[in-house]
């Protein structure tokens, strides 16, 4: 029961990365737009976490630090520094996303509109990063999380034409009336939500809280192995229901309650209460990770005592930092900034800025001063160096394909 409970990090981890609010509406929208034929970039983005979240856990057991503790001192501090200001602002964009999110799912449950649920949210998941223990945190949201594996059932019960999802899956090109150009928008867009920076500070720096070591390698690897592949699964199920139900009759999903209507159809009212409360647990525990992610990030880059592992009195600019952060994020939502547009662009930016998170991580994997007999093998440096080619050539076209297509409009 404990290895199984165990793995909770890595299931909070991936649902933060897969299935935040803008996955789960750009899944649906590829799905509307492109049916399958983006599957493969999930399936890349999967490899890719499952390949660098495995250095990350790794680097947090054997050293007992988190990576981004390990950044400016391998890096120096003027490469850390500019790793950490294009992290947080990523992060702070997602955190407003996160909280709107969350808000947007309790507006579908109670008609109220979310705007007036946006303060609620933001002090309910401050009060839960301040008071609730991180295994606890961890294992409440990941398991809620959970219910989203609704869109499986979902996507069984509307009984699609297996066959045609499968040849748009295996023959991965644009529909004839969609350009390459916002094709390879969205492709990009997919990988850099399934390789989201903020994946790897959370889930080192949640091994450091949880105290790994040596012994803690296979639960690492568990985490890694079952967590991302389950937030995986769940992206394709998402973008399979969308393009069962809405790429027949060319309608684009664009909204949240557009989202969960193919599991509405499929299951029915029981259904749309558990994707509603599996949405509003994604949401609300990608917002706790990804504030927690911002106050390690600040944290672990000056040296400041961090962790929700500490008396906040000991660890006090920490959490200050993760305070702002929410304060921040609130007033951006409350102005009425679309949330779903935000987080669409926040992974843009994350895409642009994938080099420069995972470079780091697979340099501190090889060292052996940090990793001693666990530094990368053959194996994990081959896919390690393929990805960052990749990574790279995805940093430098990201944003001049969101102007080309004025985000993929």
């Amino acid at each position: 029961m404990k290895r199984f409970l165990g793995i909770t990090l890595g299931i909070l981890t991936a649902i933060g990365g897969f299935v935040d609010i803008g996955d789960l509406v750009a899944n649906s929208l590829v799905g509307s737009r492109f049916g399958m034929s983006l599957a493969w970039v999930v399936l890349l983005g999967v490899l890719g976490i499952c390949v660098f979240a495995e250095m990350s856990g790794r680097i947090a057991a054997v050293s007992g630090r988190a990576v981004f503790d390990l950044v400016r001192e391998r890096l120096g501090p003027k490469a850390g520094l500019a790793n950490l200001g294009a992290s947080f602002f990523i992060l702070a964009m997602t955190v407003a996303a996160e909280i709107g999110g969350a808000a947007l799912a309790l507006e579908l449950a109670t008609g109220v509109p979310y705007l007036l649920w946006v303060p609620a949210v933001a002090f309910a998941a401050w009060l839960v990063m301040w008071r609730v223990r991180f295994e606890t945190l961890e294992r409440v949201f990941g398991l809620a999380g959970l219910a989203l594996v609704i869109f499986v059932v979902a996507l069984w019960q509307l009984g699609p034409d297996w066959g045609e999802l499968w040849r748009q899956a295996s023959r991965p090109a644009p529909p004839p009336d969609e350009g390459l150009p916002t094709y390879f928008y969205y492709a990009i867009a997919l990988l850099g939500g399934a390789m989201t920076p903020y994946e790897v500070f959370f889930f080192s720096s949640g091994g450091v809280e949880e105290n790994w070591t040596r012994r803690d390698l296979s639960i690492s690897r568990a985490n890694v192995l079952i967590g991302f592949p389950l937030g995986g699964l769940l992206s394709l199920a998402i973008a399979a229901c969308a393009a069962t139900v809405f790429l027949p009759v060319h309608v684009q999903v664009e909204s949240l309650d557009q989202m969960v209507l193919p599991v509405a159809l499929g299951v029915g009212q029981v259904g749309l209460a558990l994707v509603i409360l599996g949405v509003f647990a994604a949401t609300l525990g990608a917002t706790l990770e990804v504030a927690l992610s911002s106050g390690y990030c600040l944290s672990q880059y000056f040296g400041w005592q961090w962790g929700k592992r500490v008396r906040p009195r000991e660890a006090a600019r920490f959490h200050a930092t993760v305070l702002i952060v929410m304060i921040v994020a609130t007033a951006l939502i409350l102005t009425s900034v679309d949330p779903i547009m935000v987080t669409e662009y926040s992974l843009v930016f994350s895409a642009a800025a994938l080099p420069l998170t995972y470079l780091p991580v697979l340099m501190i994997a090889n060292d052996r001063d940090y990793m001693g007999d666990k530094v990368n093998g053959v194996f994990s440096n081959t896919l390690g160096t393929v990805f960052m080619i990749l990574l790279i050539a995805v940093s430098i076209a990201a944003i001049p394909l969101m102007l080309a297509t004025k985000a993929g409009q």
